[in-house]
């Protein structure tokens, strides 16, 4: 059964535990499975390649994002700029929508 998550590709968050504290990035991947977010910028890793001529690989160092666990990230406020948790409630139309719990700000 898949995961619920209330983080979405795009958003942007707050790292709030970790090495990269304090540090903001856009989601570039959600793995509900895992419980875990891929970060743009945040949580970087080295990757160490071999040459391949054959397969057409440089080689050499590398680095990516690793993935963080989703309760060390938070969604930041559109409106005021700080982190937040999320809600759902439906709009005028009925159709549900997430919204800032700090400011009541409708999320995309």
């Amino acid at each position: 059964m898949k995961k619920k998550t209330k983080l979405r590709k795009n958003d942007v968050v707050m790292v709030i535990a970790g090495k990269d504290r304090g540090r903001q990035g856009r989601i570039l991947r959600v793995l509900p499975a895992a419980d875990r977010v891929i970060v743009e910028r945040v949580n970087m890793i080295k990757r160490h390649t071999r040459p391949n001529p054959s397969k057409n690989i440089a080689g050499g160092i590398s680095e990516k994002e690793a993935p963080l666990h989703i309760s060390n990230v938070m969604l930041i406020d559109p409106d005021r700029s700080v982190p937040t948790r999320i809600g759902r409630r439906r709009d005028a139309e009925g159709t549900p929508e997430r919204f800032a719990k700090k400011s009541g700000a409708a999320l995309a």
